[in-house]
């Protein structure tokens, strides 16, 4: 299979795209989340995986924007651990760094190690993207926060590794395929979690009753979030996972229910729950 990614070879979201199909995969990394969506749209890979959110940093903003816009249905999800390094030039010390590049989400989930550091924290829009950059431009007192497999693929040293501010970090990942694209044996199994998107009228109460229908019917709702609905100033659209399947009664009543509830609903898909490692 054909898989796409956001970020340079080395990232975490290769890691867990070769986690989600396997080492035989053929993969393809892209420039921007927008730009993985537009690949699998076009036909030129068969799904893709796309980080949703960290167990410390939080969501994946742009992701869920993207997740709302666009066509693509998550078919599942992984939970894989991110054990960051800092990456120099060989030769480089921590001291003599004084700047640190990254991805902003891992440079948030080390902000404590580069304090510590005295360096200058810089965003990239990607984690081993850091790391080529440090690489091919041969940036002397500068680092990278990335894999360690980052540091193999470019030549760089690793200074330091495990330097996350809260060592038992994971990142949530989904895969995305076209809607009734056939999946692999690999992703196959009972739909354990559901992913929807809604919006509510902006008036006392919509949201208590909008969640009612999960509390009524003993659903347990893992994760909401609420994100500007890009439409209307100091409007909102909520991100609900919950777990369970559609094929069963009671979900299909309760998002009956809250179809009732809401402006607009959308059922971003129904996947396997992805234990923790």
């Amino acid at each position: 299979m054909r898989i796409a990614f956001q970020g340079e070879r080395g990232a975490y979201s290769e890691d867990a795209a070769i986690r989600a199909f396997g080492p035989d995969v053929v993969l393809q990394p892209c420039p921007s989340f927008a730009g993985v969506f537009e690949a699998v749209e076009r036909g030129e890979v068969d799904a893709a995986v796309l980080p949703i959110e960290n167990s410390q940093a939080g969501s994946v903003l742009d992701v869920y924007d993207l997740l709302m816009s666009r066509s693509l249905v998550v078919v599942g999800e992984l939970a894989v651990p991110v054990n960051h390094c800092l990456l120099a030039l060989a030769g480089q010390e921590s001291g003599d760094l004084r700047e640190v590049m990254s991805h902003p989400q891992a440079l948030a989930q080390c902000a404590a190690y580069i304090e510590r550091l005295g360096a200058t924290p810089r965003a990239a829009y990607d984690t081993a993207g850091s790391a080529r950059n440090v690489a091919t431009e041969q940036l002397l007192g500068v680092g990278a926060i990335a894999s360690e497999r980052a540091g193999q693929i470019y030549g760089l040293a690793v200074l330091d590794r495990g330097i996350q501010t809260v060592k038992d970090n994971f990142t949530r990942f989904f895969v995305l395929v076209r809607p009734g694209a056939p999946l692999p044996d690999r992703l196959k199994g009972a739909a354990g979690k559901t992913s929807v998107v809604f919006g509510l009228a902006n008036e006392p109460g919509a949201l208590y009753r909008a969640m009612g229908a999960f509390a009524t019917r003993g659903l347990n709702m893992t994760k909401i979030e609420s994100r500007p609905s890009r439409k209307t100033p100091w409007e909102y659209v909520f991100y609900l996972d919950f777990e369970g399947d559609p094929a069963s009664a009671p979900v299909r009543r309760a998002l009956e229910e809250l179809q009732f509830h809401s402006r607009f609903l959308k059922v971003l898909g129904s996947y396997p729950k992805a234990p923790t490692e």
